[in-house]
């Protein structure tokens, strides 16, 4: 029988459970399913009927009385206010970091044909550019590029202007998003460089960085690197990034069958919950397209809130106002339907990623091959052969939330850390989430210095070998 483990199985508390996954079971019928605990973010008539957001929308600061608490405009990370250091007999060999983005604008599928806000991105923006090795293309200048529209253009218009005479990309990082980035980054010095011995200058010897295809995950990093080796010199940095065609940190590379299960549980035989609550929904998804002119028939604006939830955090987290509609003024978007939308938007991802019976095989298809490589970089410290002691992953909001809710019940950002105890060869790892360490129902416990054995037996109960991944997902 296939063995994968939900994080909160409150049942399993034995290390011994953990055997390695023989993927014999395709369709998820055998894999074990621990649901999660019934919350407010899981419980669609809280979710429909409730009040409030489900954490903090329209600012990038968290009070540090209650930093950690869930801020999608700003991510809770480990800085040194929160940082609890581990005995001294234990030495710090090995960081890694995965984050999502900072802020941003909304993607441009989900700006409304015509939006009554402005917004301007002038002197700011995207970089970019090509080097070579030799000769003059070694030395050249990155170009930015700066959004515009030309009337004469008779295509200008056919698309919707969005909003209207913007200078911006949709997405793009903002300068608000780049300052939290920067923030970001030197909080992250601050922890972690003397611990690793790591200078104010990038030494791609001892530290890697790596991002997605997606062009807002290197804005980030950009960001990320001046806080975090604030003497290097502005240059061109170099960062690692796999083809589009196979990254598994987006992730992109193919696996119809963990597409299969997820279709299963939302259109398919399965998916009974998720199409009761868009019915359950029916009329919020009414009051929002009176404001927004989106045509109630357009299947992909209702399919899920994914695009209201875009539209509507990205004008909160930058101080705009909510949208009213460009035909008839008074018709707008409330706060208190904005929180609904967040709270529908939590829903269905917890549903999605956790909530499902079929979740947890999705996720272990969907991500695995990143958790693969992980286990690897860690692998090579625990064999006395890690040169590396920093990696940063920065990817895109949403595939943090999906496939890694399966393995770590992480949001965010999280931070592993390996250690290796005085006098001895014994690893250990404490994986950080909002700064302290993570607590889960699994037969892990709480992830606060747990032997890397137990961790690298768990990622085996979960993905199994990487030839047995690839064969389950193309078979």
């Amino acid at each position: 029988m296939s063995t994968f483990l939900n994080l909160n199985d409150t049942r399993v508390r034995s290390v011994d459970y953990f055997t390695q996954a023989p993927w014999n079971d395709i369709e998820g019928q055998d894999v074990p399913y621990y649901p999660p605990k019934a919350t407010n973010i899981n419980n669609l008539t809280f979710v429909i009927n409730g009040t409030g957001a489900p954490g903090i929308f329209n600012s990038s600061t968290t009070p540090k009385e209650i930093y950690g608490l869930y801020n999608w405009c700003n991510m809770p990370h480990t800085r040194s206010s929160e940082y609890k250091t581990p005995a001294k007999e234990y030495k710090l060999q090995y960081v890694e970091i995965i984050q999502r983005h900072h802020k941003r604008t909304p993607y441009s599928s989900n700006t409304f044909f015509r939006e009554d806000v402005t917004w301007s991105c002038e002197g700011q923006g995207p970089l970019y550019g090509a080097q070579s090795s030799t000769g003059q293309g070694k030395d050249t200048e990155a170009v930015h590029w700066q959004a515009y529209s030309d009337p004469l253009n008779p295509w200008t218009n056919t698309i919707g202007p969005g909003f209207v005479n913007s200078t911006c990309q949709f997405p793009q990082i903002t300068s608000e998003g780049l300052e939290d980035s920067i923030t970001h980054g030197t909080d992250l010095r601050n922890v972690y460089a003397s611990r690793l011995g790591l200078t104010s200058k990038f030494d791609p010897s001892k530290v890697h960085i790596r991002v997605t295809n997606n062009e807002i995950t290197s804005q980030v990093a950009s960001g990320l690197l001046k806080g975090l080796f604030p003497s290097t010199p502005s240059s061109n940095i170099e960062v690692q990034i796999q083809s589009s065609t196979f990254d598994s940190l987006e992730p992109t590379y193919s696996c119809p069958n963990a597409n299969n299960l997820k279709s299963g549980f939302t259109t398919g035989s399965k998916g009974q919950i998720w199409q009761d609550h868009l019915n359950a929904a029916k009329s919020i998804y009414a009051s929002l397209d009176a404001v927004s002119g989106i045509d109630p028939n357009d299947g992909g604006w209702h399919a899920s809130f994914d695009h209201y939830y875009d539209n509507l955090s990205a004008k909160l987290c930058h101080s705009k106002s909510l949208p009213c509609s460009v035909n008839d003024t008074s018709l707008c978007v409330s706060e208190s339907m904005a929180e609904t939308v967040f709270r529908l938007g939590n829903w269905e991802y917890s549903y999605l990623y956790r909530d499902a019976p079929d979740t947890a095989a999705y996720s272990a298809l969907r991500y695995g091959a990143w958790v693969l490589e992980m286990r690897g970089r860690l692998q090579l410290w625990v064999d006395g052969k890690g040169d590396v002691k920093y990696y940063h992953n920065v990817h895109r909001a949403r595939w943090i939330n999906i496939p890694l809710l399966g393995f770590l019940q992480v949001d965010v950002m999280v931070a592993f850390e390996l250690y290796q105890k005085d006098n001895t060869q014994d690893h250990f790892l404490r994986v950080l989430w909002g700064g302290q360490p993570m607590e889960t129902s699994t037969p892990l416990g709480v992830l606060d210095m747990i032997p890397i054995d137990d961790f690298f037996k768990y990622i085996d109960s979960m993905v199994g070998s990487a030839s047995s991944l690839y064969s389950v997902c193309t078979q």
